[in-house]
């Protein structure tokens, strides 16, 4: 918190996001009972981390326009580039201010007082309640839609934090990478959806702007990708052969496109 507060870099925001919801994991998951200072700590993270994430999301859609690589509308692109740093900036300042000395002396105070009472049942297995978790995410068969990848985008980040609490045994290891590379994936369609959401709003539709086109073109292909990385992940966390899950309402890139090789 005291390094985001004095520098609210793209490394600092990241790194209280990811610690938050790890604190956030144990309190609410694995703990047996939490007591009403747990309670007001969890709604303190979470609301300091929402207004991180409002940051973070920023910084990966710059990374994504700045990676894109097409010869159309470049003015376009500039503009909407100045645009995302002059949100980041707003949203920087509303961050500094929540994160006053008032609020992080809080969060401190509160965060002893939990580690001091936490108690985790000896019959919590990280490792089987992350699973159990994932489990209780149920895709229907032979359609993944846009809602499905949020849900597990969501879940499996809470899953992949908690199995991180396990024994570091081949299970663990295993499921931890699993999660890792199918949440890359998603949050990397969830990225460029944000990002081509903006654009749209600021030069129109895929017939208005070149540069929404290659967008929207390139969120179809991620949109694709997750699908085949979540059904795969799946497949391979419940130990079954592949079953053939087509996404929905979505379509491939058309080869040959601008936008297919815009982004490497």
């Amino acid at each position: 918190m005291a390094k985001v507060a004095s520098k609210p870099s793209p490394e600092n925001v990241h790194k209280f996001r990811t610690s938050s919801r790890r604190v956030e994991v144990l309190v609410s998951d694995l703990a047996g009972s939490r007591n009403g200072n747990d309670k007001k700590l969890l709604k303190l993270l979470g609301r300091l981390r929402k207004k991180a994430g409002r940051l973070r999301d920023l910084d990966v859609q710059s990374v994504a326009l700045r990676s894109l690589r097409i010869p159309q509308e470049p003015q376009r692109k500039s503009q909407l580039l100045r645009t995302l740093a002059e949100e980041r900036a707003r949203r920087e300042k509303k961050l500094a201010k929540s994160l006053d000395k008032q609020t992080v002396a809080e969060v401190r105070k509160r965060m002893k007082r939990t580690a001091a009472s936490l108690e985790v049942p000896k019959t919590a297995d990280p490792l089987t309640l992350a699973r159990q978790k994932l489990n209780d995410l149920e895709v229907d068969q032979g359609t993944v839609t846009e809602r499905t990848l949020h849900q597990f985008r969501i879940a499996g980040k809470r899953a992949r934090y908690m199995a991180e609490l396990a024994s570091k045994d081949a299970a663990a290891i295993r499921l931890i990478a699993l999660l890792n590379h199918v949440q890359e994936v998603i949050g990397d369609w969830h990225d460029w959806v944000q990002l081509a959401d903006k654009a749209e709003k600021l030069f129109g539709g895929v017939q208005d702007s070149a540069l929404v086109s290659a967008l929207r073109n390139i969120t179809r292909a991620k949109f694709r990708q997750a699908v085949t990385t979540l059904t795969e992940t799946r497949t391979a966390l419940a130990g079954k052969r592949p079953v053939s899950v087509m996404p929905a309402t979505r379509e491939p890139l058309r080869p040959g496109s601008p936008a297919a090789s815009a982004v490497a």
